[in-house]
């Protein structure tokens, strides 16, 4: 591990180590310990100023009715470009576990790029399997398009983001605009994205008290999107896509201590073989979600410095 990481992760790993692994499948617990976690890490973060957020609800195909929060700087001028956040979990965890690091982070982002923001509550598994999560980014994004007039956005310059789950989805809901004719996006920022559900066997290369996302995590997260079924769609599981052409510029960081190093990679690999302009980062010593674990590390300004660049090129 990046000796630096290292030095912000071990308290981290320390006390991890004092808690008994939850078995796979073990959801609730997973979700218990993530509220904590997720607000320990968000207090640990300095305050962003000057951005303001503005509070939407839609309304899926289904009739359900998911929160929409809308980051914007308060003192700039709104570039015209927007951008469409979908935060991570495993596909099991929610705004409900998550929001206190996520409201940081995407303050953060939006403060340094400029460049405003949308987060939607989408439903996770298991209570919601198969499609339904990136149906409601999806759905997500059309809003964000039909709004951009009342927003201030171009509906030309509106690009997904997303980091660990939120990047897998952010991958889906590319290939669902490309697919059904919608919204197309100006960019695809995939964080660390979780993209393949065959990736269960453990890489001997990895050493395992390393993992902040572990195989087990993953198996579970990746059980409770399937549910009953025989096998996930390419939009829940964009690894299985089998054409990538058409897809928006693309934008790819992962760590190499990361259990989704290979998917990320070969993903990256496949964009560019099938003409689409992408960048790929591959951090040295670096885990699942390194910069927000260790946002003070030499290597986490850099790999945000990269994401911000991009976000501003929009």
């Amino acid at each position: 591990m990046d000796p630096e990481v290292l030095g912000f992760l071990q308290p981290l790993m320390e006390a991890a180590a004092q808690l008994d692994p939850p078995a796979v499948g073990d959801v609730a617990t997973r979700r218990e310990r993530a509220v904590q976690f997720f607000a320990m890490l968000a207090a640990s973060r300095a305050p962003v100023d000057g951005v303001e957020v503005h509070h939407h609800t839609m309304t899926t195909a289904d009739g359900a009715e998911l929160p929409l929060a809308w980051y914007v700087p308060s003192s700039s001028k709104l570039p015209g470009s927007a951008v469409l956040y979908l935060h991570g979990g495993g596909m099991i965890y929610s705004l409900a576990e998550t929001a206190p690091m996520y409201d940081a982070a995407v303050r953060g982002y939006v403060a340094a790029s400029g460049v405003p923001m949308l987060m939607v509550d989408y439903r996770v598994a298991p209570e919601h399997s198969g499609s339904v999560p990136v149906e409601d980014c999806y759905a997500a994004l059309c809003w964000l398009a039909e709004h951009s007039a009342e927003l201030g956005a171009d509906p030309a310059r509106l690009a997904v983001a997303g980091d660990s789950a939120g990047g897998g989805l952010a991958a889906g809901v590319s290939l669902l605009a490309r697919d059904r004719g919608g919204p197309a996006p100006a960019l695809q920022l995939l964080i660390y994205p979780m993209l393949d559900d065959r990736t269960t066997t453990p890489d001997p290369e990895l050493p395992p008290e390393f993992l902040t996302w572990t195989y087990e995590d993953n198996v579970t997260g990746w059980g409770a999107l399937r549910g009953d079924r025989a096998e996930l769609s390419v939009y829940a599981a964009p690894a299985r896509a089998e054409g990538l052409t058409g897809l928006p510029p693309t934008y790819l960081d992962t760590g190499d201590l990361d259990i989704f190093r290979t998917e990320d990679i070969d993903y990256a690999r496949r964009l560019s073989t099938a003409g689409v302009p992408t960048e790929l980062h591959v951090h040295p010593g670096c885990p699942h979600a390194f910069e927000g674990l260790a946002p003070d590390a030499d290597v986490s300004r850099r790999v945000v410095a990269d994401r911000v660049r991009r976000l501003r090129a929009l």
